[in-house]
């Protein structure tokens, strides 16, 4: 990303804070893609719910009310979803370099397990046909 070690980690975690906060944001490809693995772990601990996972979560993101808002909303509405709390959706390209910007949004719809999809609405029967019955033709009688 072009940028030191500990300048990038800052970026990240702003990112990660911001995207939380908001439930969604605009950004280039290769930062939503360094975001995504970060912003899914500190879900994660808000699943857990403990103090050490409390604490975890708040040494990486900057705002104490983000943090709250992650153990307290956030967290529990994906209690049922076993990973891929966020969504990456292309937009095309930025004006200026042409860098390739997508939005960067967490999921809200519930989680369906496959098991549990709905299944497809069944076909409905067709009527059988009706076989009209062949007359058979007088066999030919031959002299003998």
């Amino acid at each position: 990303l072009g940028k030191t070690t500990d300048q990038r980690m800052a970026m990240l975690r702003q990112q990660v804070t911001d995207l939380l906060d908001n439930g969604k944001m605009e950004t280039t490809v290769t930062r939503a893609k360094e975001i995504k693995p970060l912003a899914e772990k500190m879900i994660t601990l808000g699943k857990k719910g403990d103090l050490a996972a409390y604490r975890q979560a708040l040494s990486f993101i900057t705002r104490e009310d983000v943090a709250n808002k992650l153990f307290k909303e956030l967290a529990p509405s994906y209690a049922e979803r076993n990973g891929g709390y966020t969504r990456i959706m292309k937009l095309g390209n930025r004006k200026g370099d042409n860098a390739p910007i997508v939005i960067m949004e967490l999921v809200t719809e519930p989680c369906t397990p496959k098991a549990k999809k709905a299944a497809p609405a069944p076909k409905k029967a067709a009527a059988p046909k009706k076989v009209e019955a062949v007359e058979e033709a007088p066999a030919e009688e031959t002299a003998e």
